[in-house]
């Protein structure tokens, strides 16, 4: 198939997810003999912190805005098969209305954040999605499975609503043994919403033992964070050097937003990727979370500080490594980029190709 992607980035992984869920993706589909076209807007956040700037898998165009979009790559979405929108794409809105007039082929919107993106329409703040938007996209892949499909197609209309969750790349994420430098470790750009979290389960453990090592590392954080002595920040880790961060901890933290616990069925591609380095992870607890790694045998749960300081204190070496060894066999049987391309090729291929034009009155 040709398949277009117009996606928040490829080029950059500065701040946000999607591009190593992106690259995943694409690399898989043209390994399996699909020609995609990555669009991606240029922006200044991202040309500053381009990691990535030229993919070596399908191709990628960066584009000035909606007007230069429109003029080049007009005939390129007439023409694909697909047509896939990402969330957080800049002018969101008006691009996925633009895809829906030209494209002839399937259409599909692919939304990393799922909960986030319901929230934001319920409160009437969400400036790449509309609900004329999700009715007319024919497939609308989600980051979040369980019953937020069916509120998709029963609720707010959706044709078709599938999970397909984040992944990683095995060639990029395995275990490579070396030295312990911290105890406990965590990834992931700062929210609000998610820093209580990640004050009980990592920052007070660090405080409560400073002779423990911790790290955080992730953008955005705000200066008025007291970080005990104990814990070493990083503004950014680029993905090439993922894997060297988890397989220097004892154990991983993951923390969720507050729509992804509500909602349940959401796993960070963080996740993921420490799980096939082999890390142990400790969790904060969601619905769903049961299904993808077994709790107590493939990852650990914790809802306080103490339960945090049980496991680094009391687990040991043998019990710990098996946990970690058990959840990479889970990922790597389920949850490569590898599995989400035959995945995505088969909901698309379920999808007629002919669809009728979006209208104005349809907006």
């Amino acid at each position: 198939m040709d398949i277009v992607i117009l996606g928040l980035s490829i080029t950059s992984s500065w701040g946000n997810g999607h591009a190593t869920t992106f690259r995943g993706l694409v690399g898989e589909l043209a390994a399996l003999g699909h020609r995609v076209t990555f669009l991606e807007r240029d922006v200044p956040w991202y040309a500053a912190h381009r990691d990535l700037p030229h993919p070596p898998y399908g191709r990628t165009w960066l584009y000035r805005d909606l007007t230069d979009l429109r003029v080049r790559f007009r005939p390129l979405v007439e023409q694909a098969d697909a047509v896939i929108v990402g969330s957080y794409v800049p002018d969101g809105i008006e691009v996925g209305e633009w895809v829906l007039e030209h494209a002839r082929g399937r259409t599909a919107f692919y939304d990393i954040d799922t909960p986030v993106t319901l929230a934001a329409l319920t409160r009437g703040v969400c400036d790449y999605l509309s609900p004329a938007l999700i009715r007319g996209y024919q497939l609308y892949l989600s980051f979040t499975g369980g019953p937020t499909l069916q509120h998709l197609e029963r609720d707010l209309g959706a044709p078709e609503a599938r999970a397909l969750y984040c992944s990683f790349d095995p060639a990029l994420y395995y275990p490579q043994p070396q030295p312990a430098r911290w105890d406990l470790g965590y990834l992931g750009t700062y929210s609000p919403d998610r820093q209580p979290r990640l004050e009980s389960l990592l920052l007070e453990p660090a405080r409560r033992e400073p002779a423990r090592r911790f790290t955080v590392a992730g953008p955005m954080y705000p200066d008025t964070i007291g970080w005990p002595d104990s814990v070493e920040r990083r503004e950014h880790v680029p993905p090439d050097e993922h894997r060297a961060f988890y397989n220097q901890q004892r154990f991983t933290l993951n923390v969720t937003r507050d729509d992804m616990i509500r909602a349940g069925w959401s796993p960070s591609v963080r996740l993921f990727e420490a799980a096939a380095c082999g890390v142990p992870i400790i969790s904060d607890r969601w619905p769903g979370l049961e299904e993808l790694l077994e709790p107590g045998q493939e990852i650990l749960l914790a809802d306080t500080s103490e339960q945090v300081l049980g496991y680094l204190r009391d687990l040991d070496e043998a019990t710990r490594e098996a946990i970690g060894a058990r959840a990479r066999e889970r990922v790597m049987a389920e949850h490569t980029a590898a599995h989400r391309a035959q995945q995505l090729v088969g909901m698309l291929a379920d999808v007629p190709r002919q669809q009728l034009p979006m209208t104005g009155t349809q907006r």
